[in-house]
């Protein structure tokens, strides 16, 4: 059952809606059960009737429940419907809030909070160990000067997929600590602004993981081509009028130590959150695919440092290859940073040979290569033509493109161009 007042009923103040639903409950009163039950509250004209249609709805042993109110209205769900012993999925969406005194959900299996505001931390730490058997959390909490309540820890020993968005940029202090201690985690995608802390147990089941790490300090007015150690603590202290180790908030270096997954997924935020934000980078033992999502704003400055850390990696996917030219990402790409006039510039010519000639492509023992949005750019080709170079185990390049004339140009130049793996195929997807 979907309740969907329209704007003309609610304006109007007419009661036809109301009696239309109680109407259309007491009519099925005698159903053996109810499947679903959907509410999406545009104003405040209904509020008092919510928890009365919910409750009438859950009698009828309710499957799945799906409740949404607009910044126009509010619903203040009641302690007595926090209990159920038939509901299997459970949505709470906009403005809705809850006291959450007993809550008991047995067989919930799906949970999702995509919330505006309404909930705190005790009432959703209680919600989640209400419901014993959960296996999928989804978690988005965005607005601009709210404090995180839900997205900063899990502690569920059920649960198997975790999907985590939290978009907070006025809340940077109130990210101190985010925990998960899910053991039976086999997928993770997480999205937020960098924390200070990560505590991450008990993941031994995790297979794959997705990220997208945001900086709190803008790196735009950022100079690469002096991205060193020092020079990354040298603009921020510069640039914010902090020292340098006071100024850099977040570290994500435990987000991923200590865990192991076959899967990494990172968006262009997260090479930049790993590069600025972490003391070291642990050693993949058990990756076998890593995929990237580039962006032309944002560096691949981290690349050398966590191919290098991935021993055993199959397959490295790229989505999109175009990226910020920077000065630590020459030996995991073709990247030419403009030339800078330093002291000791003759040592420095003999260091970059010495770099080049350990490539970390070439320890890679890398076998399918995936490049989705190729658009034949002279930094794409020229980038394609690196990998192709320096990946000695490749044996299958799925690159794609579109199918007009151009494309059928930009294949013919991926296919002209040399390989040094000899088993090398090029693909076109």
């Amino acid at each position: 059952m979907v309740v969907y007042p329209n704007e003309e009923e609610a304006l109007s103040g007419s009661h036809r809606f109301l009696e239309f639903v109680d109407k259309a409950l007491a009519l099925l009163s005698n159903s053996p059960r109810m499947k679903k039950f959907s509410l999406c509250l545009r104003y405040d004209d209904y509020d008092r009737c919510v928890n009365r249609w919910i409750l009438t709805a859950m009698e009828l042993g309710l499957l799945e429940i799906h409740l949404h109110a607009t910044p126009w209205s509010y619903i203040e769900i009641e302690t007595k419907l926090l209990t159920s012993d038939t509901l299997v999925e459970l949505t709470l969406s906009g403005h809705c809030s809850l006291e959450a005194e007993r809550v008991c959900f047995p067989v919930l299996k799906s949970l999702s909070l995509l919330l505006a505001s309404g909930i705190n931390h005790p009432n959703y730490c209680r919600l989640i160990d209400g419901c014993p058997v959960l296996e999928e959390l989804f978690i988005s909490q965005d607005g601009p000067s709210d404090s995180p309540c839900c997205g900063t820890g899990v502690d569920s020993a059920s649960i198997k997929r975790l999907v985590v968005s939290v978009n907070l940029p006025g809340s940077k202090y109130d990210h101190e600590v985010t925990y998960f201690e899910t053991p039976s985690l086999m997928y993770l995608d997480y999205s937020s602004y960098v924390c200070e802390y990560y505590q991450l147990t008990d993941l031994g089941s995790l297979v794959e993981v997705r990220l997208s790490l945001r900086l709190w300090e803008s790196t735009i007015d950022y100079d690469y081509s002096d991205d060193d150690e020092e020079g990354v603590n040298e603009f921020y202290g510069f640039y914010y009028g902090y020292e340098s180790d006071e100024a850099i908030f977040g570290d994500v270096t435990n987000l991923v130590a200590g865990i192991s997954f076959t899967t990494l997924h990172l968006s262009p935020d997260s090479l930049e959150a790993f590069h600025f934000c972490s003391k070291s980078m642990p050693v993949f033992n058990k990756l076998l695919t890593l995929s990237i999502e580039s962006n032309k704003d944002k560096g691949w400055q981290v690349m050398p440092l966590l191919l290098k850390s991935c021993p055993i990696l199959h397959t490295l996917v790229f989505k999109g290859l175009v990226h910020r030219v920077t000065n630590r990402c020459g030996d995991a790409c073709s990247c030419i940073p403009k030339k800078r006039k330093r002291k000791n510039s003759k040592k420095r010519k003999i260091v970059d040979k010495e770099v080049e000639k350990l490539s970390c492509l070439w320890t890679c023992h890398v076998k399918v290569l995936e490049v989705s949005e190729y658009g034949g750019s002279f930094q794409e080709l020229k980038q394609m033509r690196h990998f192709l170079s320096k990946l000695e185990c490749l044996e299958t390049v799925n690159v794609g493109v579109g199918m007009d004339n151009i494309a059928e140009f930009l294949r013919a130049n991926l296919l002209n161009l040399p390989r040094l793996s000899s088993e090398c195929n090029i693909q076109f997807i």
